[in-house]
Protein backbone atom coordinates (compact mmCIF):
# COMPACT_ATOMS: atom_id res chain seq x y z
CA UNK A 1 0.00 0.00 0.00
CA UNK A 2 1.32 3.45 -0.91
CA UNK A 3 1.94 5.84 1.94
CA UNK A 4 -0.61 8.64 1.87
CA UNK A 5 -0.04 12.21 2.99
CA UNK A 6 -3.04 13.83 4.71
CA UNK A 7 -3.50 17.45 5.80
CA UNK A 8 -6.18 17.36 8.51
CA UNK A 9 -7.98 20.66 9.07
CA UNK A 10 -10.24 21.38 12.05
CA UNK A 11 -11.46 24.34 14.07
CA UNK A 12 -10.90 22.43 17.33
CA UNK A 13 -8.71 19.54 18.44
CA UNK A 14 -8.50 17.89 21.87
CA UNK A 15 -6.71 18.56 24.19
CA UNK A 16 -5.82 22.01 22.84
CA UNK A 17 -9.34 23.36 22.33
CA UNK A 18 -12.66 21.55 22.62
CA UNK A 19 -16.28 22.65 22.74
CA UNK A 20 -17.93 19.44 21.56
CA UNK A 21 -17.41 15.86 20.46
CA UNK A 22 -15.77 17.29 17.33
CA UNK A 23 -12.69 18.04 19.44
CA UNK A 24 -12.50 14.45 20.72
CA UNK A 25 -12.77 13.03 17.20
CA UNK A 26 -10.20 15.34 15.64
CA UNK A 27 -7.81 14.71 18.51
CA UNK A 28 -7.93 10.93 18.16
CA UNK A 29 -8.53 10.07 14.50
CA UNK A 30 -5.15 11.40 13.26
CA UNK A 31 -3.32 9.21 15.78
CA UNK A 32 -5.11 6.17 14.43
CA UNK A 33 -4.18 7.08 10.84
CA UNK A 34 -0.55 7.45 11.95
CA UNK A 35 -0.53 3.88 13.27
CA UNK A 36 -1.28 2.71 9.71
CA UNK A 37 2.01 4.23 8.55
CA UNK A 38 0.46 7.12 6.67
CA UNK A 39 1.76 10.64 7.14
CA UNK A 40 -0.85 12.91 8.65
CA UNK A 41 -0.42 16.46 9.86
CA UNK A 42 -3.06 18.54 11.63
CA UNK A 43 -3.75 22.27 11.52
CA UNK A 44 -6.05 24.36 13.73
CA UNK A 45 -6.37 27.97 14.93
CA UNK A 46 -4.13 29.18 17.76
CA UNK A 47 -6.78 30.27 20.26
CA UNK A 48 -5.87 32.37 23.28
CA UNK A 49 -6.87 29.56 25.66
CA UNK A 50 -4.17 27.21 24.32
CA UNK A 51 -1.34 26.87 26.84
CA UNK A 52 1.83 27.18 24.79
CA UNK A 53 4.17 26.11 27.58
CA UNK A 54 2.11 23.08 28.59
CA UNK A 55 1.91 21.73 25.05
CA UNK A 56 5.38 22.96 23.99
CA UNK A 57 4.39 25.04 20.98
CA UNK A 58 7.44 26.04 18.98
CA UNK A 59 8.01 28.73 16.42
CA UNK A 60 8.81 27.63 12.88
CA UNK A 61 11.14 30.16 11.26
CA UNK A 62 9.75 29.61 7.77
CA UNK A 63 6.22 30.12 9.07
CA UNK A 64 6.67 33.53 10.65
CA UNK A 65 5.13 36.77 9.39
CA UNK A 66 3.13 35.23 6.55
CA UNK A 67 0.96 37.79 4.74
CA UNK A 68 -2.48 36.35 4.02
CA UNK A 69 -4.80 38.50 1.92
CA UNK A 70 -8.52 38.09 1.34
CA UNK A 71 -10.41 40.60 -0.80
CA UNK A 72 -7.84 43.32 -0.19
CA UNK A 73 -7.51 42.80 3.57
CA UNK A 74 -4.15 41.46 4.76
CA UNK A 75 -3.39 39.78 8.06
CA UNK A 76 0.11 38.84 9.20
CA UNK A 77 0.04 35.20 10.28
CA UNK A 78 2.43 33.14 12.39
CA UNK A 79 2.19 29.36 12.45
CA UNK A 80 3.56 27.39 15.40
CA UNK A 81 4.06 23.66 15.77
CA UNK A 82 3.75 20.91 18.38
CA UNK A 83 2.70 17.26 18.56
CA UNK A 84 -0.57 15.65 19.55
CA UNK A 85 0.07 14.29 23.07
CA UNK A 86 1.24 10.68 23.22
CA UNK A 87 1.84 10.55 19.48
CA UNK A 88 4.16 11.53 16.66
CA UNK A 89 1.43 13.44 14.85
CA UNK A 90 2.60 16.98 14.12
CA UNK A 91 0.07 19.76 14.62
CA UNK A 92 0.27 23.35 13.42
CA UNK A 93 -1.41 26.38 15.00
CA UNK A 94 -2.46 29.38 12.92
CA UNK A 95 -1.93 32.51 14.99
CA UNK A 96 -3.95 35.58 13.96
CA UNK A 97 -4.34 37.73 17.11
CA UNK A 98 -7.13 39.91 15.67
CA UNK A 99 -9.26 36.81 15.08
CA UNK A 100 -8.14 34.14 17.55
CA UNK A 101 -6.67 36.15 20.40
CA UNK A 102 -10.06 36.17 22.15
CA UNK A 103 -11.23 34.37 25.28
CA UNK A 104 -13.91 32.36 23.50
CA UNK A 105 -13.57 29.94 20.59
CA UNK A 106 -16.75 30.51 18.57
CA UNK A 107 -18.59 32.80 20.94
CA UNK A 108 -18.03 35.55 23.49
CA UNK A 109 -17.79 33.90 26.90
CA UNK A 110 -19.53 36.82 28.61
CA UNK A 111 -22.56 37.14 26.36
CA UNK A 112 -22.71 33.62 24.93
CA UNK A 113 -23.27 35.14 21.48
CA UNK A 114 -21.32 33.88 18.49
CA UNK A 115 -18.76 36.29 17.09
CA UNK A 116 -20.26 38.27 14.23
CA UNK A 117 -17.10 37.84 12.16
CA UNK A 118 -16.80 34.05 12.48
CA UNK A 119 -16.96 33.61 8.71
CA UNK A 120 -14.04 36.00 8.20
CA UNK A 121 -12.09 34.36 11.04
CA UNK A 122 -12.27 30.92 9.49
CA UNK A 123 -11.79 32.20 5.94
CA UNK A 124 -8.40 33.54 7.00
CA UNK A 125 -7.63 30.34 8.91
CA UNK A 126 -8.37 28.19 5.85
CA UNK A 127 -6.40 30.34 3.46
CA UNK A 128 -3.50 30.35 5.91
CA UNK A 129 -3.72 26.54 6.05
CA UNK A 130 -3.26 26.37 2.27
CA UNK A 131 -0.48 28.96 2.21
CA UNK A 132 1.31 27.00 4.96
CA UNK A 133 1.46 23.96 2.70
CA UNK A 134 3.12 26.00 -0.03
CA UNK A 135 5.73 27.46 2.30
CA UNK A 136 6.50 24.01 3.75
CA UNK A 137 6.64 22.56 0.21
CA UNK A 138 4.69 19.63 1.64
CA UNK A 139 2.05 18.52 -0.82
CA UNK A 140 -0.58 16.19 0.64
CA UNK A 141 -2.60 13.69 -1.35
CA UNK A 142 -5.68 14.50 0.72
CA UNK A 143 -6.94 17.50 2.65
CA UNK A 144 -9.52 16.28 5.15
CA UNK A 145 -11.87 19.01 6.40
CA UNK A 146 -14.37 19.06 9.26
CA UNK A 147 -17.60 21.12 9.46
CA UNK A 148 -18.41 24.52 8.00
CA UNK A 149 -15.46 26.35 9.55
CA UNK A 150 -13.14 24.47 7.17
CA UNK A 151 -15.42 24.65 4.12
CA UNK A 152 -13.34 27.44 2.59
CA UNK A 153 -10.56 24.92 1.83
CA UNK A 154 -12.37 22.90 -0.88
CA UNK A 155 -14.08 26.05 -2.15
CA UNK A 156 -10.78 27.92 -2.52
CA UNK A 157 -9.04 24.95 -4.14
CA UNK A 158 -11.66 24.82 -6.89
CA UNK A 159 -11.94 28.60 -7.35
CA UNK A 160 -9.21 31.06 -6.40
CA UNK A 161 -6.49 28.37 -6.36
CA UNK A 162 -7.69 26.40 -9.37
CA UNK A 163 -4.65 27.43 -11.43
CA UNK A 164 -2.09 27.12 -8.63
CA UNK A 165 0.59 24.66 -9.77
CA UNK A 166 1.42 23.44 -6.26
CA UNK A 167 -2.13 22.93 -4.99
CA UNK A 168 -3.56 21.33 -8.13
CA UNK A 169 -4.51 17.65 -7.96
CA UNK A 170 -4.95 17.64 -4.17
CA UNK A 171 -8.17 15.79 -3.29
CA UNK A 172 -10.54 16.77 -0.49
CA UNK A 173 -12.70 14.86 1.97
CA UNK A 174 -15.31 16.76 3.96
CA UNK A 175 -16.77 15.29 7.16
CA UNK A 176 -20.12 16.49 8.52
CA UNK A 177 -20.21 16.38 12.32
CA UNK A 178 -22.85 19.07 12.83
CA UNK A 179 -25.35 19.63 10.04
CA UNK A 180 -27.47 22.05 12.03
CA UNK A 181 -24.80 24.76 11.94
CA UNK A 182 -24.19 25.38 8.25
CA UNK A 183 -22.36 28.70 8.34
CA UNK A 184 -25.05 30.71 6.53
CA UNK A 185 -23.82 34.29 6.10
CA UNK A 186 -24.59 37.29 3.97
CA UNK A 187 -23.12 37.43 0.47
CA UNK A 188 -20.46 40.08 0.93
CA UNK A 189 -16.79 40.82 0.29
CA UNK A 190 -14.25 39.67 2.83
CA UNK A 191 -14.57 35.90 2.37
CA UNK A 192 -12.49 35.38 -0.77
CA UNK A 193 -15.38 33.75 -2.60
CA UNK A 194 -15.83 33.89 -6.36
CA UNK A 195 -19.59 34.43 -6.41
CA UNK A 196 -19.83 34.06 -10.19
CA UNK A 197 -18.37 30.54 -10.04
CA UNK A 198 -20.58 29.61 -7.10
CA UNK A 199 -23.74 30.87 -8.77
CA UNK A 200 -22.90 29.00 -11.98
CA UNK A 201 -22.92 25.64 -10.19
CA UNK A 202 -26.05 23.51 -10.54
CA UNK A 203 -26.29 23.04 -6.77
CA UNK A 204 -24.97 26.48 -5.95
CA UNK A 205 -24.53 27.40 -2.28
CA UNK A 206 -26.27 30.76 -2.70
CA UNK A 207 -29.83 30.67 -1.46
CA UNK A 208 -32.59 32.79 -2.94
CA UNK A 209 -32.12 35.49 -0.32
CA UNK A 210 -28.57 36.00 -1.51
CA UNK A 211 -26.90 34.39 1.50
CA UNK A 212 -23.98 31.98 1.28
CA UNK A 213 -24.25 28.51 2.80
CA UNK A 214 -20.62 27.72 3.56
CA UNK A 215 -21.26 24.12 4.59
CA UNK A 216 -23.04 23.43 1.31
CA UNK A 217 -20.18 25.10 -0.55
CA UNK A 218 -17.70 22.81 1.19
CA UNK A 219 -19.77 19.75 0.35
CA UNK A 220 -20.27 20.87 -3.25
CA UNK A 221 -16.57 21.30 -3.99
CA UNK A 222 -15.22 18.33 -2.01
CA UNK A 223 -14.26 15.12 -3.76
CA UNK A 224 -15.89 12.94 -1.11
CA UNK A 225 -18.34 13.59 1.72
CA UNK A 226 -18.56 11.60 4.94
CA UNK A 227 -20.62 11.78 8.07
CA UNK A 228 -20.28 10.02 11.36
CA UNK A 229 -22.53 6.96 11.11
CA UNK A 230 -24.24 4.97 8.37
CA UNK A 231 -27.65 5.39 9.97
CA UNK A 232 -27.31 9.17 10.12
CA UNK A 233 -26.08 9.27 6.51
CA UNK A 234 -29.28 7.53 5.42
CA UNK A 235 -31.44 9.79 7.56
CA UNK A 236 -30.01 13.06 6.25
CA UNK A 237 -30.16 11.90 2.64
CA UNK A 238 -33.79 10.84 2.97
CA UNK A 239 -35.32 13.49 5.21
CA UNK A 240 -35.06 17.29 5.23
CA UNK A 241 -35.98 17.28 8.92
CA UNK A 242 -32.66 15.63 9.71
CA UNK A 243 -30.63 17.44 7.04
CA UNK A 244 -31.95 20.98 7.59
CA UNK A 245 -32.81 21.31 3.92
CA UNK A 246 -29.88 19.49 2.31
CA UNK A 247 -31.31 16.00 1.76
CA UNK A 248 -31.87 16.45 -1.99
CA UNK A 249 -28.32 17.66 -2.46
CA UNK A 250 -26.81 14.87 -0.34
CA UNK A 251 -28.82 12.25 -2.19
CA UNK A 252 -27.51 13.62 -5.49
CA UNK A 253 -23.97 12.95 -4.23
CA UNK A 254 -24.75 9.46 -2.90
CA UNK A 255 -22.00 7.82 -4.97
CA UNK A 256 -19.42 9.79 -3.03
CA UNK A 257 -21.11 10.07 0.33
CA UNK A 258 -20.32 7.63 3.16
CA UNK A 259 -21.32 7.15 6.76
CA UNK A 260 -18.40 6.03 8.93
CA UNK A 261 -18.83 5.59 12.67
CA UNK A 262 -16.55 7.63 14.91
CA UNK A 263 -14.10 5.70 17.03
CA UNK A 264 -13.04 6.05 20.66
CA UNK A 265 -9.54 6.85 21.86
CA UNK A 266 -9.14 4.38 24.70
CA UNK A 267 -5.94 6.05 25.89
CA UNK A 268 -8.28 8.84 27.04
CA UNK A 269 -11.58 7.04 27.65
CA UNK A 270 -10.97 3.95 29.76
CA UNK A 271 -11.92 3.36 33.40
CA UNK A 272 -8.66 1.51 33.97
CA UNK A 273 -6.36 4.39 33.00
CA UNK A 274 -8.49 7.55 33.24
CA UNK A 275 -6.38 10.32 34.79
CA UNK A 276 -9.46 12.41 35.60
CA UNK A 277 -11.29 10.00 37.90
CA UNK A 278 -10.23 9.49 41.54
CA UNK A 279 -10.50 5.70 41.53
CA UNK A 280 -9.52 3.95 38.25
CA UNK A 281 -10.99 0.49 37.91
CA UNK A 282 -11.08 -2.51 35.60
CA UNK A 283 -13.45 -5.36 34.85
CA UNK A 284 -11.77 -7.35 37.62
CA UNK A 285 -12.38 -4.55 40.11
CA UNK A 286 -15.79 -3.35 39.01
CA UNK A 287 -16.81 -2.73 42.63
CA UNK A 288 -14.47 0.31 42.61
CA UNK A 289 -17.01 2.01 40.36
CA UNK A 290 -19.13 2.66 43.46
CA UNK A 291 -16.29 4.68 44.98
CA UNK A 292 -16.40 6.93 41.92
CA UNK A 293 -20.13 7.35 42.43
CA UNK A 294 -19.51 8.55 45.99
CA UNK A 295 -16.74 10.89 44.78
CA UNK A 296 -18.96 12.36 42.06
CA UNK A 297 -21.89 13.01 44.37
CA UNK A 298 -19.60 14.55 46.98
CA UNK A 299 -18.08 16.88 44.38
CA UNK A 300 -21.44 18.11 43.12
CA UNK A 301 -23.12 18.18 46.56
CA UNK A 302 -25.79 15.64 45.74
CA UNK A 303 -26.85 13.35 48.57
CA UNK A 304 -25.91 9.69 48.13
CA UNK A 305 -28.91 7.36 48.25
CA UNK A 306 -28.03 3.70 48.33
CA UNK A 307 -31.08 2.41 46.46
CA UNK A 308 -31.23 5.19 43.87
CA UNK A 309 -29.49 4.85 40.52
CA UNK A 310 -27.79 8.01 39.27
CA UNK A 311 -28.64 8.93 35.68
CA UNK A 312 -26.12 11.11 33.85
CA UNK A 313 -27.06 13.45 31.00
CA UNK A 314 -24.19 15.11 29.13
CA UNK A 315 -25.47 17.11 26.19
CA UNK A 316 -25.78 20.44 24.42
CA UNK A 317 -29.03 22.00 25.59
CA UNK A 318 -31.22 22.31 22.51
CA UNK A 319 -34.36 20.85 21.01
CA UNK A 320 -32.47 18.36 18.85
CA UNK A 321 -30.93 16.66 21.89
CA UNK A 322 -34.35 15.96 23.39
CA UNK A 323 -33.89 17.93 26.62
CA UNK A 324 -37.37 19.46 26.30
CA UNK A 325 -38.85 16.02 26.89
CA UNK A 326 -36.87 15.68 30.13
CA UNK A 327 -37.84 19.12 31.40
CA UNK A 328 -41.50 18.73 30.48
CA UNK A 329 -41.86 15.35 32.18
CA UNK A 330 -39.37 15.60 35.03
CA UNK A 331 -42.03 15.06 37.70
CA UNK A 332 -43.00 11.76 36.09
CA UNK A 333 -39.35 10.71 35.86
CA UNK A 334 -38.52 11.59 39.46
CA UNK A 335 -41.33 9.36 40.71
CA UNK A 336 -39.10 6.44 39.72
CA UNK A 337 -36.73 7.14 42.64
CA UNK A 338 -33.72 8.10 40.59
CA UNK A 339 -31.29 11.00 40.65
CA UNK A 340 -30.20 13.09 37.67
CA UNK A 341 -26.81 14.67 37.07
CA UNK A 342 -27.00 17.04 34.09
CA UNK A 343 -24.03 18.63 32.31
CA UNK A 344 -25.00 20.97 29.52
CA UNK A 345 -24.70 24.38 27.93
CA UNK A 346 -26.73 25.94 25.16
CA UNK A 347 -30.21 27.42 25.08
CA UNK A 348 -30.46 29.83 28.02
CA UNK A 349 -34.08 28.87 28.58
CA UNK A 350 -33.12 25.23 29.08
CA UNK A 351 -30.25 26.22 31.35
CA UNK A 352 -32.67 28.19 33.52
CA UNK A 353 -35.16 25.29 33.50
CA UNK A 354 -32.53 22.89 34.84
CA UNK A 355 -31.34 25.42 37.41
CA UNK A 356 -34.92 25.79 38.60
CA UNK A 357 -35.28 21.99 38.80
CA UNK A 358 -32.14 21.77 40.92
CA UNK A 359 -33.54 24.40 43.28
CA UNK A 360 -36.87 22.59 43.53
CA UNK A 361 -35.44 19.07 43.83
CA UNK A 362 -32.01 19.53 45.45
CA UNK A 363 -31.76 15.87 46.52
CA UNK A 364 -32.65 14.50 43.11
CA UNK A 365 -31.35 16.90 40.44
CA UNK A 366 -27.94 18.46 39.95
CA UNK A 367 -27.18 20.78 37.05
CA UNK A 368 -23.80 22.07 35.90
CA UNK A 369 -23.55 24.48 32.99
CA UNK A 370 -19.79 24.20 32.50
CA UNK A 371 -18.03 21.50 30.52
CA UNK A 372 -15.15 20.88 32.91
CA UNK A 373 -13.25 17.88 31.49
CA UNK A 374 -12.70 16.38 34.95
CA UNK A 375 -16.40 16.52 35.81
CA UNK A 376 -17.35 14.98 32.46
CA UNK A 377 -15.10 11.98 33.13
CA UNK A 378 -16.32 11.72 36.73
CA UNK A 379 -19.95 11.69 35.58
CA UNK A 380 -19.29 8.92 33.06
CA UNK A 381 -17.44 6.84 35.67
CA UNK A 382 -19.68 7.64 38.63
CA UNK A 383 -23.17 7.34 37.17
CA UNK A 384 -25.05 4.06 36.89
CA UNK A 385 -26.69 4.93 33.57
CA UNK A 386 -26.29 7.54 30.84
CA UNK A 387 -29.46 8.95 29.27
CA UNK A 388 -29.33 10.20 25.67
CA UNK A 389 -32.85 11.24 24.61
CA UNK A 390 -31.80 13.00 21.39
CA UNK A 391 -34.34 13.49 18.62
CA UNK A 392 -31.45 13.29 16.14
CA UNK A 393 -27.90 12.20 16.84
CA UNK A 394 -25.28 11.98 14.07
CA UNK A 395 -23.06 9.59 16.02
CA UNK A 396 -22.95 10.20 19.73
CA UNK A 397 -19.83 9.39 21.68
CA UNK A 398 -21.03 9.53 25.28
CA UNK A 399 -22.78 6.17 24.95
CA UNK A 400 -19.58 4.56 23.65
CA UNK A 401 -17.50 6.16 26.39
CA UNK A 402 -19.97 4.89 28.97
CA UNK A 403 -19.60 1.27 27.90
CA UNK A 404 -15.89 1.28 28.77
CA UNK A 405 -16.82 2.42 32.29
CA UNK A 406 -19.63 -0.09 32.79
CA UNK A 407 -22.12 2.80 32.69
CA UNK A 408 -25.13 1.56 30.80
CA UNK A 409 -26.65 3.76 28.06
CA UNK A 410 -30.36 4.52 27.77
CA UNK A 411 -30.91 5.95 24.29
CA UNK A 412 -33.50 7.01 21.76
CA UNK A 413 -33.24 4.89 18.60
CA UNK A 414 -31.81 7.38 16.11
CA UNK A 415 -28.63 8.00 14.11
CA UNK A 416 -25.44 6.70 15.66
CA UNK A 417 -27.27 5.77 18.86
CA UNK A 418 -29.26 3.17 16.93
CA UNK A 419 -26.06 1.92 15.33
CA UNK A 420 -24.08 1.46 18.54
CA UNK A 421 -26.66 0.48 21.19
CA UNK A 422 -28.91 -2.56 21.01
CA UNK A 423 -31.56 -3.53 23.55
CA UNK A 424 -30.28 -5.60 26.45
CA UNK A 425 -31.47 -9.19 26.58
CA UNK A 426 -30.31 -10.33 30.01
CA UNK A 427 -31.32 -13.95 29.51
CA UNK A 428 -29.22 -14.30 26.36
CA UNK A 429 -26.46 -11.92 27.48
CA UNK A 430 -26.96 -9.83 24.37
CA UNK A 431 -27.30 -6.12 23.78
CA UNK A 432 -25.57 -3.24 25.51
CA UNK A 433 -28.19 -0.75 26.67
CA UNK A 434 -31.83 0.23 26.85
CA UNK A 435 -33.42 1.63 23.69
CA UNK A 436 -36.70 3.50 23.33
CA UNK A 437 -37.99 3.64 19.76
CA UNK A 438 -40.57 6.43 19.97
CA UNK A 439 -39.58 9.83 21.29
CA UNK A 440 -42.24 10.13 23.96
CA UNK A 441 -42.41 9.98 27.73
CA UNK A 442 -44.16 6.61 27.82
CA UNK A 443 -41.37 4.81 25.97
CA UNK A 444 -38.67 6.69 27.88
CA UNK A 445 -40.22 5.74 31.24
CA UNK A 446 -40.49 2.14 30.10
CA UNK A 447 -36.74 2.05 29.43
CA UNK A 448 -35.96 3.76 32.74
CA UNK A 449 -38.05 1.18 34.57
CA UNK A 450 -36.07 -1.60 32.89
CA UNK A 451 -32.87 0.09 34.02
CA UNK A 452 -34.21 0.43 37.57
CA UNK A 453 -35.19 -3.25 37.59
CA UNK A 454 -31.65 -4.22 36.60
CA UNK A 455 -30.18 -1.87 39.20
CA UNK A 456 -32.06 -3.75 41.91
CA UNK A 457 -30.35 -7.02 40.91
CA UNK A 458 -26.71 -6.43 41.99
CA UNK A 459 -25.28 -9.69 40.65
CA UNK A 460 -26.89 -9.31 37.24
CA UNK A 461 -25.92 -5.63 37.14
CA UNK A 462 -22.31 -6.51 37.88
CA UNK A 463 -22.21 -9.19 35.15
CA UNK A 464 -23.74 -6.78 32.64
CA UNK A 465 -21.27 -4.03 33.45
CA UNK A 466 -18.29 -6.36 33.08
CA UNK A 467 -19.53 -7.62 29.73
CA UNK A 468 -20.11 -4.13 28.38
CA UNK A 469 -16.62 -3.01 29.40
CA UNK A 470 -15.24 -5.60 26.96
CA UNK A 471 -16.89 -3.96 23.94
CA UNK A 472 -14.59 -2.31 21.41
CA UNK A 473 -15.49 0.86 19.54
CA UNK A 474 -11.91 1.87 18.78
CA UNK A 475 -10.88 3.56 15.54
CA UNK A 476 -9.51 0.38 13.92
CA UNK A 477 -12.37 -0.44 11.54
CA UNK A 478 -13.35 3.15 10.83
CA UNK A 479 -9.76 4.13 10.02
CA UNK A 480 -9.58 1.41 7.38
CA UNK A 481 -12.79 2.73 5.82
CA UNK A 482 -11.32 6.24 5.59
CA UNK A 483 -8.11 4.90 4.07
CA UNK A 484 -10.19 3.08 1.43
CA UNK A 485 -11.84 6.41 0.52
CA UNK A 486 -8.50 8.21 0.41
CA UNK A 487 -7.17 5.56 -1.95
CA UNK A 488 -10.24 5.66 -4.18
CA UNK A 489 -10.07 9.38 -4.82
CA UNK A 490 -6.30 9.54 -5.29
CA UNK A 491 -6.11 6.82 -7.94
CA UNK A 492 -5.26 8.53 -11.25
CA UNK A 493 -7.92 8.37 -13.94
CA UNK A 494 -6.93 8.18 -17.60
Amino acid sequence: MNQLKIWYVSSEVYPFAKTSILGDVTGSFPKSIKTKNHEIRVIMPKYKIINERKYILREVIRLRDIPVTIDGETKIVNVKSAFLPDSKVQIYFVEIPDYFGRIGIYADNKTGKEYADNAQRYAFFCKAALETLKILSWKPDIIHCNDWQTAFVPIYLKTIYKDDDFLQQIKTVFTIHDLQNQGIVKKNPGLGLDYDILAAEKDNPLDEAGNVNLLKGGLLFSDWITTVSKTYARQIADNDKYSYGLSKFLKSRSAKFSGILNGVDYTVWSAASDKYIPFPYSQDKIEVKEQNKHALLTRINLKYRENYPVIGIITPLNEEKGVALIIKEIKTLLQLNIQFVVLGIGDKKFEKDFQDLQTKYPDKVNFNSTFDETVVHMVIAGCDFLLMPALYEPCGMIQMYGLKYGTIPIVHKTGGLAETIQELDLEKNKGNGFVFEKHNIRDLVRSLKKALKLFKKPDQLKETRIRLMREDFSWVTSTEQYIDIYNQITVPTF
